[in-house]
């Protein structure tokens, strides 16, 4: 059997008297595109801020590809390759879309190398050039790429928080409603989009609320309530899905 590349078991989480999440567990399979779906409240942010490391779990465990990674820091998540998405990404005030997207290059961190830049660095830095340019024209930033990432449109932002997560090069992309605040002629590019990576091999879960959406994009539906798991199924069983 297929080893999964993420495993969740058996999570809790609570807030005080609010008990979030309760015994929260199930499988992503290499090559899935999952859909995370839910009511507002039902504990999808927390449990996606839980695999990546952003809070703490109260029980449970999170394997990505077979390591243990709960509670594990969100920076060696992310070079353990899972990356996501924000659901209202803040952009800085004075760097272009393109200067953010290579700031997201996680290759090119370090103190030694910025104050060092020999030939190596040069290179490197005109390949995480290429790369985030690639990107960008794939995500359809190309016109805006000279621009103030903060001046850029809400669903602009979103686009470039997709290209952020990219440069990390995850084997993992969680996206968090990746189509909100997008302009409807934008959302078949973006299924057309991920589609693409996961062709490339890239497995996805999203949190999204609209169903269309998860229709197009996703192969397999996982629905919070109350933060329980009450199904599991194709986009298309949903609707016959007695819980």
């Amino acid at each position: 059997m297929t080893r999964a590349i993420l495993e969740v078991r058996n999570l809790a989480k609570a807030f005080g008297a609010f008990q979030v999440l309760e015994d929260v567990a199930f499988q992503v399979q290499k090559g899935e595109i999952v859909g995370l779906l839910g009511p507002n409240g039902s504990g999808k942010s927390t449990l996606l801020n839980i695999i990546s490391g952003f809070i703490a779990p109260d029980k449970g465990t999170v394997m990505l590809d077979g390591r243990d990674v709960t509670s594990v820091p969100t920076f060696r998540i992310v070079n353990e390759g899972l990356a996501r998405t924000f659901q209202l990404p803040i952009m800085p005030q004075k760097m272009s879309v393109l200067e953010v997207a290579m700031a997201a290059d996680t290759t090119m961190h370090g103190v030694l190398p910025t104050l060092f830049r020999g030939a190596g660095f040069c290179k490197a830095e005109r390949d995480t050039r290429e790369r985030a340019m690639q990107l960008l024209d794939e995500l359809l930033l190309t016109r805006v790429m000279h621009l103030p990432a903060s001046a850029i449109s809400g669903g602009q932002k979103k686009l470039l928080g997709i290209v952020c997560a990219l440069m990390a090069r995850p084997r993992l992309l969680m996206l968090d409603e990746p189509t909100a605040g997008v302009h409807p002629n934008l959302r078949q590019d973006i299924v057309r989009a991920l589609h693409r990576l996961n062709d490339q091999g890239m497995t996805l879960v999203i949190v999204e609320h609209d169903m269309h959406f998860i229709r197009e994009a996703c192969n397999r539906c996982i629905v919070l309530d109350q933060g329980h798991i009450v199904a599991s199924c194709k986009p298309e069983e949903l609707a016959s899905n007695e819980r």
